[in-house]
């Protein structure tokens, strides 16, 4: 018996095939590797500048399920130190980055601007002081916070522009559920002020 011969894909399916396949991958890749990010405000500043173009590693700490409370696993947990991408507690559906600052069960305390995390103080190279105030803390938390005990499963965050940054000193700790993930590198850099790219800091790495 003859058999049928398969007919060949006409390139218009060609293309399409390869639309759809390239869409999914990017789609897979944005849900469980890696996000695009854009700075939008000055509560990270020195380290990152409003129009700074970032990428998320989603992988390292376990990508979140889609429509669940459920992640894969990751490779380490979030560490003291680290640049993260969260969904804001307030209000889940605006993305924040902040740094970890203190983990689950460590102590957090703000004395007179310093950082002290289970009774020593804290070496911060990377932050910056633009008020030379110093508010009590009976005016806000901004100066003078805690000391306050991390619940197990949450990370307290602030921004590396201390006198500036709205963060876990004002609304509390943020639950790992609501991690995106660990800021990467610098991919682009816009500088609106002068309407020029930052090309000294493209690709730097977000330490």
């Amino acid at each position: 018996m003859a058999t049928r011969e398969k007919k060949p894909k006409s390139l218009l399916r060609e293309y399409l095939d390869t639309a759809i396949y390239a869409v999914a991958l990017t789609l897979l890749l944005r849900v469980f590797v890696v996000q695009a990010f854009r700075i939008p405000s000055e509560s990270m500043v020195p380290t990152l500048l409003v129009g700074d173009f970032l990428f998320v590693n989603k992988f390292e700490y376990g990508a979140k399920i889609p429509f669940t409370h459920l992640r894969l696993p990751g490779i380490t947990k979030p560490h003291q130190g680290d640049v993260i991408v969260f969904q804001y507690p307030q209000d889940p559906s605006r993305d924040y980055i902040k740094r970890c600052v203190a983990t689950g069960g460590q102590t957090v305390e703000v004395k007179d601007k310093g950082l002290n995390v289970e009774g020593r103080p804290m070496e911060e190279p990377y932050v910056q002081h633009s008020d030379a105030v110093v508010r009590p803390a009976s005016l806000d938390p901004r100066d003078n916070f805690g000391p306050y005990t991390v619940p197990p499963g949450n990370l307290f965050m602030m921004g590396d522009n201390r006198d500036n940054s709205n963060d876990s000193r004002y609304w509390g700790p943020v639950d790992f559920d609501l991690v995106r993930g660990k800021a990467m590198f610098i991919y682009w850099s816009w500088d609106g002020d002068h309407n020029w790219p930052r090309f000294q800091r493209l690709f730097k790495a977000i330490r």
